[in-house]
């Protein structure tokens, strides 16, 4: 019974990581889309004095693009930088070492 309740949680943790990762996507699509369009209609609508490269044509992707990074880091970037895993990689990849006869540890003491 213990190992079926690990499992459900597990399964539970695996179904919001999924969930948010789909919203993500999701978000990106959107991204894509509107912008492209925003993109396509001041490219036909600018005339031959208007300028096409400046912040009024990019912006809108420029400020939301921050906020889609910010999803995105919501969702993947704390698995990157510093996950869960990466306290015990280092440890047995350091504890490596030393079966090696390096001795990195003197250098943190």
């Amino acid at each position: 019974m213990e190992n079926s309740l690990e499992d459900k949680i597990r399964e539970d943790k695996v179904r919001k990581k999924v969930k948010a990762m789909q919203g993500f996507y999701k978000h990106l699509i959107v991204y894509l889309a509107i912008n492209t369009f925003l993109l396509i209609i001041k490219a036909f609508n600018t005339g031959s004095d208007d300028v096409f490269f400046e912040w009024g044509t990019f912006s809108t992707a420029i400020c939301w693009g921050i906020g889609l990074f910010f999803h995105w880091y919501g969702v993947f970037g704390t698995d990157i930088v510093l996950g869960k895993n990466w306290e015990e990689r280092k440890i047995k990849e350091m504890m490596g070492r030393n079966q090696n006869g390096e001795n990195d540890t003197k250098r943190w003491e």
